[in-house]
């Protein structure tokens, strides 16, 4: 069924509906209400569900209330409604500390403003005091006089306040196993340690048949190392006990 004009209350066929505003218009009923220039959907301007034109589109304006006593009497009530409301906010958020401003290059720019001017203001007053004479003469503080006094145990004894080198320990004599490093070796973990060929590997552990526990002696490193890497060193033997294997096959 074929809907109703809005405008002229005829029935409006496809070919000539206009369908805007939530109504159905003939296209030569879409005019404006004050001038009837016929509209189209790109020119019109709706309100209160009614098409008009741009000239004639109605402009919202404030009204004039009376200054009536009941006006001032609401009046009145809501400025003590909004303060009552601010005291009850403040009393509730007093103590919380301040609100964070954002830094933002605006904010940057005032700060750095205000620093210079604070500046500026501070060196006028110091150049205008010290012209006039008002600056008391500078003396030294408690804290600097305690700071330049002597010491009571430098003043009873020679003070020599450069310290002894320490020496350092000795390490401990090799106990246990030697081996040699027959090939180099690079630390795979931190749990390993790195030699060279020819390295003597002292304090040998034995882990496995394939890992050892050992320190290097030109390193002083402690840690583990691969057993196909080295080979037993024998101890030569002291001096001493040569000479008395040999005293003791002369005799024989």
């Amino acid at each position: 069924m074929n809907p109703i004009c809005s405008r002229c209350e005829q029935v409006v066929y496809p070919t000539e509906k206009v369908n805007c505003l939530d109504k159905y218009w003939h296209k030569g009923c879409f005019s404006c209400e004050i001038c009837k220039m016929t509209l189209n959907m790109k020119n019109y301007k709706g309100f209160g569900k009614k098409p008009y034109c741009n000239a004639h589109y109605p402009r919202t304006h404030f009204t004039a209330v009376a200054d009536t006593p009941e006006n001032r009497r609401l009046k009145e009530q809501s400025k003590i409604q909004s303060q009552v409301h601010y005291r009850e906010d403040f009393e509730k958020n007093k103590g919380k500390g301040f609100s964070v401003v954002a830094d933002t290059p605006e904010m940057q720019r005032i700060k750095k403003s205000q620093e210079q001017i604070s500046n500026i203001k501070y060196h006028e007053d110091f150049d205008k005091k010290k012209t006039m004479g008002d600056l008391p003469p500078m003396q030294p503080s408690n804290a600097s006089q305690a700071a330049y006094q002597q010491p009571a145990a430098a003043k009873n004894f020679n003070y020599d306040p450069v310290p002894e080198p320490v020496q350092a320990a000795a390490p401990p004599p090799s106990t246990g196993k030697r081996y040699r490093a027959v090939y180099d070796y690079v630390a795979a973990d931190d749990d390993e340690v790195s030699f060279v060929d020819g390295d003597v590997i002292a304090d040998v552990q034995q882990i496995d048949e394939g890992w050892m526990y050992g320190r290097v002696e030109r390193t002083g490193s402690l840690g583990m190392l691969p057993s196909n890497y080295v080979e037993e060193r024998i101890s030569p033997v002291p001096s001493h006990l040569n000479a008395a294997f040999s005293l003791f096959y002369s005799c024989s």
